[in-house]
This record gives C-alpha cells, sequence and structure tokens, in this order.
C-alpha cells in the first residue's frame, strides 16, 4: 500500500510539474535559446537584427526635418531676391555695374551653399534619405564596423540609437562571422572532397596504416588556392554587376568590393547614393548589396578558416621534418665520434 501510495505521489507530482506553466515558459526559453545558438539561428537573428534596426532608424530619423534643407531654400530665395535687385537698379544704366554685384551676389551665395555641403547638405530630405533599404545599409555598415559615412543620423535620438546598436550589434555579427564561416567552411570542404574523389578515384585515396595493413582515408585538406579562387570568383561577380548597375569603370567596383569585403569602408563609393535613385524608386540594388556583404563577409570568414587549417597542417609537416632532420643528424654525429673514439682506443 505505501509503494503504491508514493508512486501515485509520484505520477502526480511529475503531472503537476510537466503541466506547470512555468516550467513550459522554461522549457520553450530554453529551445529557443538553443535554437539561437545553432549557425541558423545566429544567422537569422542578424538578418532580424538589421530589419528591426531599419525601421527603428527610418522612425527616429523621419521625425524632424533638416534644418539645412530649409536653409538651402532661404538661401536660394534670398540670391534670386537680391539678383533681382540689382537687375533692377543696374541693368539698364550700367552693364558693367550689373555684371560685378551680380559676381559679388553669386559668389555668396556660392560660399554658403558651399558650407551646407560641408556639413552634410545632399538635396535630399530626411523621408527621401531614410528609405528601408538605405536604412538597412545603414546597420549593416554600423554592426560589420565598415562604416561607409555616406549616412549618418542627424538627430540626438539617433546618434544615441547608433551607439546602443553598434553596442549589440558588433558582438552578434562577430557570432555570425565564425558561426558562417564554419557552415561555409564544412560545406566546401565536402564538395571539394567530393569533387576530387571522382576525379581521382576511390582507390587512390586510400592508404595503408603503418605496420597494420588496414586501409586508411588520407585526409583530403582544401588548398589555399581554391579559396583564393573562391574569393576572386565572388569579387569578380561584384565587379560586374556593381558595374552594370551604377555605371562605374570596372575598376572603381573591384575597388568597392575590395574596400567593402576588407571592411576598409572608405565610403567614397555607395551603390545607390544618388539623389536620382532615390527619387525614382530604385531600392533593390541596396537589398542586393545588402546580401552581397552579408554572403561575401561568410565567405571570408570560410577562406580564413580553411587557409588556417592547411597553415596549421604545413607546420606539424615542417615541425616533424624538423625532428626528422635532427635525429638522423644526431646520430651521424654519434656515428662518426663514435668511430673516432674506437680508433684511438684500438691505437
Amino acid at each position: 500500500m505505501n509503494r503504491q501510495r508514493s508512486s501515485v505521489r509520484s505520477r502526480g507530482s511529475s503531472s503537476t510539474t510537466t503541466s506547470d506553466p512555468r516550467e513550459k515558459v522554461k522549457d520553450c526559453c530554453r529551445k529557443f535559446i538553443a535554437f539561437m545558438c545553432t549557425q541558423v539561428g545566429v544567422g537569422g537573428l542578424i538578418v532580424v537584427y538589421a530589419l528591426v534596426g531599419a525601421a527603428s532608424f527610418m522612425s527616429i530619423e523621419t521625425q524632424e526635418p533638416n534644418p539645412l534643407i530649409e536653409y538651402v531654400s532661404v538661401l536660394r530665395r534670398n540670391c534670386a531676391a537680391e539678383l533681382w535687385d540689382v537687375t533692377e537698379q543696374n541693368n539698364l544704366f550700367n552693364s558693367s555695374i550689373w555684371h560685378y554685384e551680380a559676381d559679388v551676389v553669386l559668389k555668396r551665395y556660392q560660399d554658403d551653399l558651399a558650407d551646407a555641403i560641408r556639413r552634410g547638405y545632399d538635396g535630399r530630405t530626411p523621408e527621401e534619405t531614410w528609405i528601408f533599404p538605405a536604412a538597412l545599409m545603414f546597420c549593416l555598415a554600423v554592426f560589420t564596423m565598415i562604416g561607409y559615412g555616406n549616412m549618418v543620423p542627424r538627430t540626438a535620438w539617433g546618434k544615441g540609437a547608433t551607439v546602443i546598436y553598434a553596442t549589440f550589434g558588433i558582438p552578434l555579427y562577430i557570432l555570425y562571422f565564425m558561426n558562417m564561416g564554419k557552415v561555409l567552411a564544412s560545406t566546401f570542404k565536402w564538395l571539394y572532397t567530393w569533387l576530387h574523389e571522382c576525379s581521382h578515384g576511390h582507390d587512390d585515396d586510400l592508404a595503408l596504416e603503418d605496420g597494420n595493413g588496414v586501409p586508411q582515408r588520407k585526409r583530403i585538406i582544401v588548398p589555399t588556392t581554391a579559396c583564393l579562387w573562391v574569393i576572386t570568383i565572388y569579387i569578380a561577380t561584384g565587379t560586374i554587376m556593381f558595374a552594370e548597375w551604377e555605371k562605374w569603370s570596372y575598376l572603381d567596383s573591384a575597388y568597392f568590393c575590395v574596400t567593402s569585403l576588407c571592411k576598409i569602408g572608405i565610403g567614397d563609393l555607395v551603390p545607390g547614393a544618388n539623389i536620382l535613385d532615390s527619387q525614382s524608386g530604385k531600392p533593390t540594388k541596396l537589398v542586393i548589396n545588402f546580401v552581397y556583404m552579408l554572403l561575401g563577409m561568410g565567405l571570408v570568414a570560410m577562406c580564413y578558416i580553411l587557409m588556417r587549417e592547411e597553415v596549421r597542417i604545413k607546420m606539424q609537416e615542417i615541425k616533424e621534418d624538423t625532428r626528422l632532420c635532427l635525429e638522423d643528424m644526431s646520430s651521424k654525429f654519434a656515428k662518426c665520434f663514435g668511430t673516432g673514439k674506437d680508433a684511438q682506443y684500438y691505437d
């Protein structure tokens, strides 16, 4: 009877724990955190983080108008009014004075306009500047540490949000960088191994184990040249793509791809940065550039992992060859010195 009561109690306690909503929430949280730590979870998290950041910066930066837009429009109206006054006063009587005073007015307008451009005026309103694909590229430039500099937050809330966004986004990007590199490295290594076996045959990849005669498959290492070919083809693809879209030269396109993938981010060339693209509604190239950069940085991490593996194996081989060479040299020296002592002893 006691055993039956204890079993009933244990069943009741287990049923209460399984039916406890707190335990279910904790279990769901554990599963969610475990999934987010996987390669797929980290990749999805970085995309969601970029989308949320783009929507947030769009909402923040479009709340306040750009004061430079109104400043330049006032400059333009004042310049037109001053030119009209100069024309009314001097055009009919003295053309030389009119030319002189008109040049003074235009020179002052030119200086004021150049000062506004130095402060960030580009002729676009915040709604035209902070479209969703452009905000997405801004988020990419922040957490990948590229920092193109063609788009900057102008409001105080935007600058504070950028600091917080970079603080959490940079560690997340580093985690994505390493995980994506591992996934692409394992995938490319499997593909290279399969192609190597198809081209050389399975029998050539079998070697005998030391002294046992048991066949063992050779370890196939992806060479550095294969990694360089992959990254070269990827850069060439981006070069052709951006040259056709942006009407850049092939040198400028290759320059942009290399500086972006190396995270230099000079910012003198950025896709979709001109006014006509923002006004004509062609944001697709910015989205494709976002995908191109994320995938390209994963390929850079893949090449780093595969080349590091090859360098490690080469260093181990050099270390083993050096050890064998030193042992051979020491044995030869021992034989030489040993024969000399024996000869002196027999004399």
